[in-house]
């Protein structure tokens, strides 16, 4: 096995890779809706834009694992997977409209979903599996979210709407830089004549659990990932001050994953699901009711720290010992699919659908609340050992 992999220098670069990763959806996250709004997009087009864009993530990530699996070659895919987001992300520059936008933005998110499942298989091979160390090097997403979303913001104060796509441009042609110098462990290519097929990992009770957990999650994550920058803005908070309590959110976010480990390893997958989903219903239904209070506002950000920073540890972690390394890009690439692309799709659509021009931000985050509850309900009867 390749020693260099192991390397603290390795270990760096992967941690960099980490901070432009969530840096850029820090960058498109908060402000995507504000630099469409700028362009002139209703609400409802907003919602369609990011139904259309994230369904990309659903064939995407099992495209590009069979591919990193076949292969062997999961650095690669990494790599190229890279270029191409920067590349069609860049079509945003020279196109306007709505087909034309959506267009250029689906392109981007099918190549970007090549990434992350690599990235996390990568670190989770090179740390051994260990949820502490893998929470070490995943906290560095959390720091460049938290950087680019108070950036991003002071630009678009700054400047115009315009500026998360030049900010993304320049953070994405980074994290390409950084995946260059990236090494990844020796292949085993030993066969096991017993070793268990992707279908049957798959179908299992407690998989199709943890799926329906994972893509209610997600719908409920629509109206903020849509909105939430537009929902203040309209309750007269800055685009700075939004960034500032976005950023606190992930600050959170970094403090927890530091504890993951523990955590899991004290009360196990299930129960750090289950609490921690409950918790993001209590921040949507927070935003719904007292988002104008700003110690309210503050607490509900804070919660992030539970549903998103403890979730994906607590997902990352089963998924590694549930699929083992061998599946591993597969197991990543189906969680996403599911999760982020067809759970992210329909909150997308349903929030914008709801929203109304902010008419409807009460029901649509009440409505968040209760996709959050139906998550967590969702992981109740699944035995604690087999998670």
């Amino acid at each position: 096995m390749s020693k260099s992999a192991f390397s603290t220098s390795n270990l760096i670069l992967l941690a960099m890779t980490y901070l432009f990763y969530f840096g850029q959806f820090g960058v498109l996250m908060p402000y995507l809706g504000v630099f469409l709004d700028g362009r002139g997009f209703s609400s409802g087009e907003i919602g369609e834009l990011f139904a259309l864009i994230t369904v990309a993530r659903i064939a995407g990530p099992n495209l590009w694992a069979f591919l990193a699996d076949k292969t062997g070659r999961a650095l690669e895919v990494l790599q190229l997977g890279a270029l191409l987001t920067f590349g069609t992300f860049c079509l945003v520059f020279f196109v306007n409209g709505f087909w034309a936008l959506t267009l250029s933005l689906a392109l981007m998110m099918m190549f970007w979903t090549a990434i992350l499942p690599q990235i996390e298989g990568l670190t989770l091979k090179c740390v051994s599996g260990q949820a502490n160390r893998y929470g070490r090097i995943r906290l560095w997403g959390s720091i460049g979210f938290i950087l680019l979303t108070i950036f991003t913001g002071k630009m678009i104060d700054t400047f115009s709407s315009d500026a998360p796509i030049y900010v993304g441009g320049i953070v994405l042609f980074s994290l390409f830089l950084v995946t260059l110098f990236l090494k990844e462990p020796a292949q085993d290519k030993s066969t096991d004549p017993h070793q268990i097929s992707i279908w049957n990992k798959i179908n299992t009770p407690v998989f199709y659990a943890f799926l329906l957990s994972a893509a209610l999650l997600q719908l409920s994550f629509g109206a903020y990932y849509g909105f939430f920058a537009l929902y203040l803005l309209d309750l007269g908070y800055s685009s700075q001050a939004t960034g500032w309590l976005v950023a606190l959110g992930v600050l959170a976010e970094v403090i927890i994953f530091l504890q993951a480990g523990k955590l899991i390893t004290l009360f196990g997958v299930k129960w750090i699901l289950v609490i921690s989903i409950l918790l993001t219903a209590l921040r949507w239904y927070l935003l719904a009711i007292a988002a104008n209070n700003p110690v309210i506002l503050i607490v509900s950000q804070v919660l992030h720290a539970f549903s998103f920073g403890m979730t994906h540890a607590a997902s990352m972690h089963f998924i590694h010992h549930y699929f083992g390394n061998k599946l591993q890009s597969q197991g990543q690439a189906i969680y996403i699919s599911v999760g982020f692309g067809i759970g992210g799709a329909i909150g997308g659509y349903g929030a914008g659908y709801f929203w109304q021009q902010g008419q409807g931000a009460e029901l649509t985050f009440t409505l968040a609340a209760v996709a959050a509850v139906l998550s967590a309900l969702s992981l109740l009867f699944v035995s604690s050992k087999r998670m």
